[in-house]
C-alpha cells in the first residue's frame, strides 16, 4: 500500500474516491482526508473546477487497473461514490454555496445523469432519493433569500456601540432618503432631507439657503463630545460621518470654527454613566456572552480557511468572522467611551469597578472575546491616564484586574 504525499487536485480527488467505502464505516484517516479536502479545496481550485472534476469522475471509471473494461458493479460503485462525496460536500457546507452559480448548474447536471442511469443501475435509486433531498434543500434556500437558517449570510446585523445598546444595525442604502440634523447652536438645528450618499457640499448648500447665509462663508464640522472638530471636505459623505451618538454635525462660520464646545452642557451624555451603573454586572455579562455566541455560531469553517490563507476576495467570504473580530474592537471602544464620558470622579470610579467585575463574569462564562475586549478597553492609554480614578479603586479590585490583565 502506498502513501500519498502530494498530488494535483484531480489526482487527490481520484484517490479519495478510490478509498471511499459506501457500506462500511469510513476509517479515520480517509474521513479526515475527505473533510480536509472539502474544506480546503478553495485554496488550490475553484468551485467550478471541483464540479467539473466530479463530472469527469462520474461517467468514466477505472476502479480496477487490471481490467480492460469495467463491469456494471464497478461503474455503479464509482457513480455512488461520486454521489456520496457530493452529499458530504453539501452537508459540510450546508447553505454556504447555495448562491454559487457553478454549483447550481452542477447539481442540475448530475441530477439529470442520475435520472438517466437509474434504469440501467437500479442500485442508484436510494442515492437518487438522497440526492433529491439535497437538490430540494438547495432550491428552497435559493428561493428563500431571507431564511433565518442561512449561515453564510450575516443574519445578525452588525452590532455597534455607536447604536443603542443591543440593537442591530442594517446596511443603509445609498439612495435612501433620511432626515439629518445640522446644528447651528448647541440647542438649535435645521433638518435636512437627503440621500445617504449626499456630499457635504450639497448639505452645506441646503443649510445655507435655509439660514440665508452665504455658502462660501460656512463650513460643515463634526464635533465630538470632547470638543474635537473635523471639517468635512466638499466631496465627503456628510451623513455617514455624522451618524454617531458621540458626535454631531455643525455648520460654522469659517472664522469661528476654533471656538465653543457644543457638548459642554449635554444632559444626555451626563446620564450615560447612570444607566450603566444601574445594570446588574452578571446580567450584562450574560447579554454580552449571548450576543457573542450568536456571532460565533454564525461563522462557517470555510471563513477561517479564507481568512487564514488570505485569498483574493476573501473579505466577501468572511462576513461573520469579520463581525466577530469587529465586535471585540467595538466592546473595547465602548468601555473606554463610557468611562471617559463620565465627568464625576466618584461615578467614574464605580464604572471602572463595574467593568472589572463584568470582565471577571465574562471569563467565568468562558466568553474570552468580551473578556479580552473589556480588559483592553480598561488598558487604553486614555483610561490609564486617569490617575485620580485609579487611586480610588479599592485594592481588591486592583488585584483582580491585575490577575485578569495577566491573561491577555
Amino acid at each position: 500500500r502506498y502513501v500519498v504525499v502530494s498530488g494535483t487536485p484531480e489526482k487527490i480527488l481520484e484517490h479519495l474516491l478510490s478509498d471511499l467505502h459506501l457500506e462500511a464505516a469510513q476509517d479515520k484517516e480517509t474521513e479526515t482526508l475527505l473533510d480536509d479536502f472539502l474544506l480546503t479545496y478553495t485554496v488550490f481550485m475553484t468551485t467550478d473546477d471541483l464540479c467539473q472534476a466530479l463530472l469527469r469522475q462520474y461517467p468514466f471509471v477505472k476502479c480496477c487497473i487490471n481490467r480492460g473494461k469495467e463491469d456494471d458493479s464497478d461503474v455503479s460503485c464509482r457513480k455512488r461514490k461520486v454521489l456520496h462525496l457530493v452529499s458530504q460536500w453539501t452537508s459540510l457546507y450546508k447553505d454556504w454555496l447555495h448562491e454559487d452559480e457553478h454549483l447550481k448548474q452542477f447539481l442540475k447536471t448530475i441530477y439529470r445523469n442520475v435520472l438517466d442511469d437509474v434504469y440501467e443501475y437500479p442500485i442508484l435509486e436510494k442515492d437518487l432519493k438522497e440526492f433529491q433531498k439535497i437538490l430540494g434543500m438547495h432550491r428552497r434556500h435559493t428561493v428563500d433569500e431571507y431564511s433565518p437558517h442561512r449561515k453564510n449570510k450575516t443574519f445578525f446585523h452588525q452590532f455597534s456601540v455607536k447604536e443603542n445598546w443591543l440593537q442591530h444595525r442594517g446596511t443603509m442604502n445609498e439612495t435612501e432618503e433620511i432626515f439629518c440634523r445640522v446644528y447651528i447652536t448647541e440647542h438649535s438645528y435645521v433638518s435636512v432631507k437627503a440621500q445617504v450618499s449626499t456630499s457635504a457640499q450639497e448639505i452645506l448648500k441646503i443649510v445655507a439657503e435655509k439660514i440665508q447665509f452665504p455658502e462660501e462663508e460656512l463650513a460643515l464640522v463634526t464635533v465630538t463630545f470632547s470638543g474635537e472638530k473635523h471639517e468635512l471636505q466638499p466631496n465627503d459623505m456628510a451623513i455617514s460621518k455624522s451618524f454617531e451618538s458621540s458626535s454631531r454635525m455643525f455648520v460654522y462660520r469659517k472664522d469661528l470654527t476654533d471656538s465653543l464646545n457644543p457638548f459642554a452642557e449635554n444632559e444626555e451624555l451626563q446620564q450615560r454613566s447612570v444607566r450603566i451603573l444601574g445594570i446588574n454586572t452578571w446580567a450584562l455579562a450574560v447579554e454580552l456572552t449571548n450576543f457573542d455566541w450568536s456571532l460565533f455560531n454564525a461563522i462557517h469553517e470555510q471563513e477561517l480557511i479564507y481568512f487564514t490563507f488570505s485569498r483574493q476576495g476573501s473579505a466577501e467570504n468572511t462576513e461573520n468572522l469579520s463581525l466577530l473580530l469587529q465586535r471585540c474592537n467595538e466592546v473595547q471602544l465602548w468601555v473606554a467611551t463610557e468611562i471617559l464620558l463620565c465627568s464625576q470622579l466618584c461615578k467614574r470610579v464605580q464604572l471602572v469597578k463595574k467593568f472589572i467585575k463584568i470582565a471577571a463574569h465574562c471569563k467565568a462564562q468562558r466568553n474570552l472575546n468580551s473578556f479580552f475586549a473589556i480588559v483592553m478597553g480598561l488598558n487604553t492609554a486614555s483610561v490609564s491616564r486617569l490617575s485620580q480614578t485609579w487611586e480610588k479603586i479599592p485594592g481588591k479590585f486592583k488585584k483582580l484586574f491585575t490577575e485578569l490583565e495577566s491573561l491577555t
